[in-house]
């Protein structure tokens, strides 16, 4: 194993092809995205899913994926999925496809002006807080009316808001799982419902190895899947 940043090692096991078939043609034919989540795992074990014909991989750690994006194929889209921090932006603005955890205005303020010093436009998608943990990162629904009715939104030339992300509660409880993309489906179909220059909704971020068949039924179009396709990964 190769040790990395926060306690964390890269782990190499060989991806599970079965599985991953097995999940991307059931997603193909409902036309929904599967973002492959590669944090903490080589670049090898990416490569192999890479050959494999996938191209949207997920990492949560700006370190991380400076370093997988220099050595691996310059096709990948890479998506990140983590809690971004306001600094950290620079070092992922000149090739991140999108921006998944966007939690504040501030944070999307900041992404435009870094986006803005490049030339370039970045795909973003507004985080909702739709779990009962406080550990989890997001917008409520009032801050996120406040973000897309605000008038500084069509002043952000450098990003384009994409649609929403959220992440469910972790328990076996799939009602409450259910009840939550649910409600998350529900503030999508209702924003989407507002087009503007750069704020196109169009994607529903929701769902993961534990809960992607509920977020299958309660209507995503993008899927976040790690551990059932590179394994489980590794901490010291």
């Amino acid at each position: 194993m190769i040790p990395l940043t926060r306690g964390i090692y890269f782990c190499s096991m060989a991806i599970n092809k079965e599985n991953y078939s097995k999940i991307s043609a059931e997603l193909e034919s409902r036309n929904i995205t599967l973002v492959a989540v590669s944090k903490t795992k080589p670049a090898s074990d990416i490569l192999d899913l890479y050959n494999l014909g996938h191209r949207d991989f997920g990492e949560n750690y700006v370190q991380e994926l400076q370093e997988k994006q220099e050595e691996l194929p310059k096709d990948i889209k890479w998506h990140f999925i983590g809690h971004l921090q306001s600094n950290k932006i620079k070092y992922i603005a000149p090739f991140v496809y999108l921006i998944h955890g966007i939690d504040s205005f501030k944070l999307l303020k900041e992404v435009d002006k870094q986006a803005k010093k490049i030339d370039r436009n970045i795909n973003v998608l507004l985080q909702v807080h739709i779990a009962q943990e406080e550990t989890k990162f997001g917008l409520d629904e009032t801050e996120l009316d406040e973000i897309v009715n605000s008038p500084e939104l069509p002043g952000l030339k450098n990003v384009n808001i994409q649609g929403l992300m959220g992440m469910a509660s972790f328990t076996e409880d799939k009602e409450k799982v259910r009840n939550e993309f649910r409600y998350l489906k529900s503030l999508f179909d209702k924003y989407a419902q507002l087009q503007t220059t750069n704020y196109k909704v169009q994607t529903l971020s929701m769902g993961m190895s534990a809960d992607y068949p509920i977020a299958i039924e309660e209507g995503t179009t993008l899927v976040r899947i790690g551990s059932l396709i590179f394994g489980e990964r590794a901490h010291n």
